[in-house]
C-alpha cells in the first residue's frame, strides 16, 4: 500500500460525542493509494484512559482484540492508529498529499471546529500500542481485520467479511482464552449495529451488493457462534495448563507477553549479574508444562566444543532440569518441565520449576561466560566446586 505521510507537531482540537475537546499535539497523517486516510496519534496514560473509558475513536470494548501483554506502563506515550470513516473521504478529495490534508485539518480546527473530520467518532481505531523495553505491546481492534476502507471496494464479498470476522474471533479465543457466549453475542451485535449505521448513512442504492454481502456474512457468523463458544470453553477451562500458567505469573507479579497464536508466554528475569529472556509453554495435548531460561550470551562457533563439554559436566548430577545447547546458532538455555498426565497442575508446582530454573541459570551463568571468554573448562569447573 503506497502512501505519503508526514509527522506534525502542531495543535489540533478533536471533539467527541459529547462535544468535549480532545487536544492533539503530535500526529502522523497518511493518504494511501487505496483511498484511505490514516491518523496515528500518541497520548499520555491519563488521556488514553479517558479515550478507553469513553470508547473514543470507536474503541468499544466488544471490538478490542486480545491484549499482547500484562498492561500499559505510565511511560512512554500510547499510540493509536485509526482510519477515517470511508464516506468522509469526500472532504479530502482536493487533497493530493498528506501535507494538503494536514493543512486542511488545521484550517478546520480553527474555522469549523465541529466539522465531522474532527470528530473522534469519524475515526476507527485499528491498533493501540506502546513501545516498552521488552518490546512493543498492545492490541488490535476488529477494524484491523476488516478495515472500513475495504467496505467500499468493488467485488466485496460476504465470504471475505465472514473470513475476517472468524480470524478476529479465533485469535481472541486462542490468545486471550476469555471469550464466552455472551461476549460473542455482544461483539456480533456491535458489528451488526455499525454495519447498519453505515448502510443508512454511507451507501446509496448502487451499494446494495455490499448490503447483501454484509447480511449474508452476519447470518453465516451467527450460525458459527456455538462452535466458537465451545472452543472458548476449552481454552478457558480453569484446569487447562495455559490458564494455570497465566494465573501463576499474574499472581506472582511477573510481566509477560502472550505470543500470538501460541500457548507461550515471554518473560524476563533479572539475576544477580545479568538479565535474560524466559519462555513458559503449555503443551495441552501432552499435559506438559515447560519453562526455559535463555542465556543472554550465545556460544560462537569457536567455543561450542568447549561449552558442550562444560554443560555436559554440569548436567551430570542435576536433579531438576538441564542445560541445552543449540549447535546451529549457539543458543544456551536451561529447561525445567513437568508431565501432569492424569493429575492437576498447580501454581505451586509451577513456582518450584520456575524458580529452580532461573536460579540455576543465575548460578552457572558466570561459568558459562568464563568458558566463552577462553578459560579452560577444567579451571571453571574447579572454581565452581570451590
Amino acid at each position: 500500500m503506497r502512501s505519503n505521510s508526514n509527522v506534525m507537531n502542531c495543535n489540533l482540537l478533536f471533539y467527541d460525542r459529547s462535544h468535549s475537546l480532545l487536544p492533539i499535539h503530535s500526529f502522523i497523517l497518511a493518504l494511501t493509494s487505496a483511498k484511505e486516510c490514516r491518523l496515528t496519534v500518541q497520548f499520555n496514560q491519563e488521556t488514553y484512559q479517558h479515550i478507553e473509558t469513553e470508547a473514543l475513536f470507536n474503541l468499544k470494548p466488544e471490538l478490542r482484540g486480545a491484549f499482547s501483554a500484562k498492561n500499559f506502563q505510565p511511560d512512554p506515550d500510547i499510540e493509536i492508529e485509526a482510519t477515517l470513516q470511508p464516506d468522509l473521504l469526500v472532504h479530502l478529495s482536493e487533497c493530493t498529499t498528506s501535507e494538503d490534508a494536514i493543512a486542511y485539518l488545521q484550517t478546520l480546527s480553527q474555522t469549523q471546529p465541529d466539522h465531522p473530520l474532527l470528530n473522534t467518532e469519524s475515526w476507527y481505531a485499528l491498533r493501540v500500542t506502546q513501545s516498552q523495553k521488552a518490546g512493543e505491546i498492545g492490541y488490535q481492534t476488529f477494524w484491523a481485520y476488516l478495515n472500513p476502507a475495504e467496505i467500499t471496494q468493488q467485488n466485496f464479498s460476504s465470504e471475505h467479511i465472514t473470513q475476517q470476522m472468524m480470524r478476529f474471533f479465533r485469535e481472541q479465543v486462542n490468545d486471550a482464552g476469555e471469550l464466552n457466549p455472551d461476549e460473542l453475542d455482544n461483539t456480533l451485535d456491535e458489528i451488526s449495529n455499525t454495519f447498519e449505521n453505515w448502510l443508512n448513512t454511507t451507501f446509496d442504492e448502487g451499494d446494495r451488493a455490499i448490503s447483501n454481502a454484509i447480511d449474508d456474512a452476519m447470518e453465516a457468523l451467527n450460525e458459527l457462534v456455538d462452535d466458537i463458544a465451545e472452543a472458548a470453553e476449552e481454552v478457558t477451562d480453569d484446569s487447562s495448563i495455559y490458564q494455570v500458567m497465566i494465573d501463576f505469573f499474574t499472581e506472582d507479579d511477573w510481566a509477560f507477553i502472550k505470543l500470538q497464536g501460541e500457548p507461550i508466554l515471554q518473560l524476563a528475569f533479572q539475576g544477580k549479574r545479568d538479565r535474560w529472556t524466559c519462555y513458559a509453554k503449555a503443551r495441552e495435548e501432552e499435559q506438559q508444562f515447560v519453562f526455559y531460561s535463555v542465556c543472554p550470551v550465545k556460544a560462537p562457533k569457536t567455543k561450542r566444543r568447549a561449552i558442550t563439554q562444560f554443560l555436559t559436566q554440569v548436567n551430570y548430577g542435576l536433579v531438576i532440569g538441564n542445560f541445552e545447547l543449540d549447535v546451529t546458532d549457539g543458543e544456551i538455555r536451561y529447561k525445567t518441565s513437568i508431565d501432569v498426565q492424569g493429575e492437576q497442575l498447580t501454581t505451586t508446582l509451577i513456582k518450584r520449576l520456575v524458580y529452580t530454573n532461573v536460579l540455576m541459570m543465575d548460578d552457572y551463568l558466570p561459568g558459562i561466560q568464563a568458558v566463552l571468554k577462553g578459560e579452560t573448562v577444567e579451571a571453571v569447573l574447579e572454581g565452581i566446586k570451590e
